[in-house]
């Protein structure tokens, strides 16, 4: 049946009759019943990052929505160095081999996350115990033995990778990370490099936030001619895509065509929409950021006020208009979760607030903007 959401609620208000309200019902149920991504199965990916609790419960409802509304995952943090690793520098697989055995077993696509990061690794990793730097020869080894030993581990079963995690800074100059510190661009280069050479099919991913916006668009695409430059095997850029609902949406369009002209495939890799006050002059999805807690700062903790709800939703669907006028452009649209219990935005960047940045509420049912990214599809 070709109806939208919004004509659904124009019938529940004339629904005054046994037929009319059957009527609704079922025009309810076929809106709902197909799912984002068979809707967009003819456009792009649509994913959600997975947190190691979730594979763990394997809640049935949970999952049977995942399956339905999902054809890519991604592991929230089980694949970081500071979580796959132990911290005499041995392996612990099981949250990661369990992410992996879960989107073997209903097929779904699936991306790595993330060979090369400042943040979520230990110090030790680039340190000696005088607390000097290794040498880059020491630090060299080290990073073969990381991604040669996890992407062979799952080589066959992921289908991409995010190689590099956030190497440009807010500053718009490359990140002084302890690895660029040590090993400058052949930080980047050689995490390319290793992971093309053990697995040769792999769609390869630079990552970062903030990269639609102007200035650092240009630094990246200044790091990224760089690399291709060396013949780094580089084919996809990923735009996390952490949303406030004020973000200048032109920049998302004028980056996807930017780096598509490198011959990059696009990815919105970490998309949400977050809906509570702003507590910094431009976000950012720097992990290690913190601000104190206040009362004002967590306006909705008993619910999300149905005006901010039908913005986000708007915001949502704006985004996909563009998304889908570029859809030879764009391989993949991943949330970065599945529902709003579990965002991340819960606690970053204040512990304990009470965000609503998905698609699906903490009850996991649909919120407005699901509706809407569906309407956009009939």
């Amino acid at each position: 049946m070709n109806i939208s959401r919004r004509q659904l609620l124009a019938m529940s208000g004339a629904a005054t009759t046994l037929a009319a309200a059957t009527t609704l019902r079922a025009a309810e149920k076929a809106i709902v019943a197909s799912g984002l991504k068979e809707a967009y199965k003819d456009d792009f990916l649509i994913g959600a990052a997975l947190s190691a609790s979730i594979i763990k419960k394997q809640d049935p409802a949970l999952v049977a929505l995942i399956n339905k509304e999902f054809n890519s995952i991604t592991p929230e943090n089980c694949m970081k160095w500071g979580e796959v690793r132990n911290a005499d520098g041995s392996w612990k697989w099981q949250d990661a081999d369990a992410f992996v055995d879960f989107g073997s077993k209903h097929k779904l696509h699936m991306v790595g996350h993330t060979l090369g990061w400042h943040s979520q690794i230990p110090d030790s990793v680039f340190k000696n115990k005088d607390g000097n730097y290794i040498s880059k020869t020491e630090l060299e080894k080290k990073q073969k033995d990381h991604i040669t030993t996890i992407v062979e581990r799952y080589k066959g079963k992921l289908a991409a990778w995010d190689v590099v995690n956030e190497a440009v800074g807010d500053d718009n100059k490359m990140r002084d990370s302890h690895w660029y510190k040590i090993m400058g661009d052949d930080f980047l280069a050689n995490a390319f490099n290793l992971a093309h050479e053990v697995d040769p099919n792999a769609h390869l991913m630079y990552n970062d936030y903030n990269n639609e916006r102007p200035a650092k668009r240009e630094a990246t695409i200044a790091m990224i001619k760089r690399l291709q430059k060396r013949g780094v095997p580089i084919h996809g850029l990923g735009m996390q895509a952490h949303i406030a609902l004020e973000t200048n949406l032109q920049d998302f369009e004028d980056s996807i065509i930017a780096y598509a002209a490198l011959g990059l495939k696009i990815h919105l890799t970490e998309l949400d929409i977050d809906v509570l006050p702003t507590v910094w002059n431009l976000p950012v999805a720097e992990i290690s950021t913190r601000f104190d807690y206040t009362p004002a700062r967590d306006p909705y903790t008993k619910g999300l006020p149905k005006e901010i709800e039908e913005k986000q939703a708007k915001v949502y669907e704006a985004l996909f208009k563009i998304l889908l006028k570029h859809r030879d452009k764009v391989e993949r649209v991943t949330f970065w979760a599945v529902s709003d219990d579990a965002s991340w935005l819960n606690n970053f960047p204040i512990n304990g607030r009470t965000n609503y940045p998905m698609l699906f509420d903490r009850k996991h049912a649909p919120k407005s903007a699901y509706f809407r990214l569906l309407d956009l599809k009939k």
